[in-house]
């Protein structure tokens, strides 16, 4: 094992040494930033009786009729409020299009969400807002080769037994270097729901992507948590020179919106902001179809942030005492070796990576019941110092058949439910 991680340790110090400069961040989505914080956007009622929101739907949107109808609605709304309407979008998953507009400057956005909101055309109303990916510190070369989940998850056991082959995982994030020697092919589609800027691989998206479903026993670099996955990557943040990886309301929930249509299994977000009405009736529509959604808790944000708070999403974090939120789950994030842009790997932190770690774990249990939802009560707890999740007890207490062709001692656990957690 020692000669193989120092192998490991110089392949990966070769295929960075000539690319420790740092690289010019991809354009912010323009107005992104500044506009955010006059935003609103505006739901309008999307008629479709042969959709339910809580049914398999996944047609194409064709109401082009509607569509303009309902556009017209939208410029007469602008208008009438002294709004410039700045883009849309249609959302079947919830029979509704999404507007957004925005108010002059010197205007009370709260005041414009309450009179749009009074509007009876209006389905709802409500302000954009920010989420922000939840990653501590710059992406650096690897100074060791050692992943916490070959460590403490015996991850190359456990894929004797289960590697989420074929399960749809959706990572809604930023760009995904999709071409990266570890993620080639593991990328079954990706789309770009940034307005202003093309599809881009970011840091952030790579880096998660590559925890969820690097190659494995391809002799290089990393070796992903479920390497048999078939990744969404679904870009709906960017990144910023000076303020890291942000998204929105509106950008986010295109990207639910496509995840749910095309039918992914899991949704990884690594990320966290404030309450958000259009998220939080998608996540709904999710969890009522049995997808499991997995968010990173921020530590900065009462209660661990949305989604990460919100009832029935799995909440990840690399400790504890990184939230009250009594349902966490606990998986490696600190100096996670992972993918980066370029080829490369570097180490990265932050609860970011802790949520790709649990996608990648109920990804492994979603290949091995792929008609059972996959929730927290799911996972067998661990401690932190021991990469959190006991992943071998969890694994193996998913096919007890194979109780005892793990070599990573996980029966004592499997002989208790002391530490299985608990809804």
């Amino acid at each position: 094992m020692r000669r193989f991680g120092g192998l490991l340790l110089a392949a990966l110090l070769a295929c960075t040494a000539a690319t420790t400069s740092a690289q010019s961040p991809p354009a912010s989505a323009p107005g992104a930033q500044v506009s955010d914080e006059r935003q609103v956007l505006v739901m309008l009622h999307l008629p479709a009786p042969h959709f339910r929101p809580d049914s398999g739907y996944s047609g194409a949107y064709t109401d082009n009729v509607g569509h303009g109808a309902r556009r017209r609605i939208a410029a007469e709304l602008a208008q009438h409020h002294g709004l410039t309407l700045l883009s849309d979008w249609p959302m079947p998953v919830l029979g509704i299009d999404c507007y957004v507009m925005q108010a002059p400057p010197g205007v009370a956005r709260q005041s414009v969400v309450a009179q749009l909101a009074a509007d009876p055309r209006v389905e709802w109303a409500q302000p954009m807002a920010s989420f922000s990916a939840l990653e501590s510190g710059s992406v650096r070369d690897p100074l060791y080769a050692t992943q916490p989940a070959a460590k403490f998850w015996h991850i190359a056991e456990l894929h004797a037994h289960a590697t989420g082959s074929r399960v749809q995982v959706a990572v809604i994030d930023s760009g995904v270097e999709s071409d990266h020697p570890d993620l080639a092919g593991q990328v079954a589609l990706q789309e770009n729901f940034v307005d202003g800027s093309g599809y881009a691989a970011e840091k952030h998206g790579t880096a998660v992507a590559g925890i969820i479903a690097a190659k494995a026993g391809n002799g290089i670099g990393i070796e992903g948590v479920a390497p048999g996955a078939h990744l969404m990557a679904l870009r709906a943040c960017w990144e910023e020179a000076d303020h890291g990886t942000r998204c929105n309301s509106f950008t986010l929930g295109k990207a639910l919106n496509f995840a749910l249509l095309h039918k992914a299994q899991v949704i990884n977000m690594s990320l966290g902001g404030p309450s958000d009405i259009l998220m939080k009736r998608l996540v709904d529509v999710a969890l009522a179809r049995g997808v499991t959604v997995v968010a990173a808790v921020d530590p900065q944000l009462p209660g661990g942030g949305f989604p990460a708070a919100y009832p029935g999403v799995i909440a990840a974090a690399s400790d504890h005492a990184q939230s009250s939120i009594p349902a966490l789950v606990v998986a490696p994030g600190q100096d996670i070796p992972t993918t980066v842009p370029g080829g490369r790997w570097g180490l990265v932190n932050g609860t970011s990576f802790s949520a790709a770690h649990v996608s990648g774990m109920a990804a492994l249990l979603a290949g091995l019941h792929p008609n059972v939802p996959v929730k927290r009560s799911d996972f067998f707890g661990g401690s932190a110092l021991a990469g959190g999740i006991d992943a071998c007890a969890t694994v193996l207490h998913a096919m007890p058949h194979a109780a005892g062709d793990c070599a990573c001692a996980c029966a004592p656990v499997l002989s208790s439910k002391a530490n299985k957690t608990t809804e």
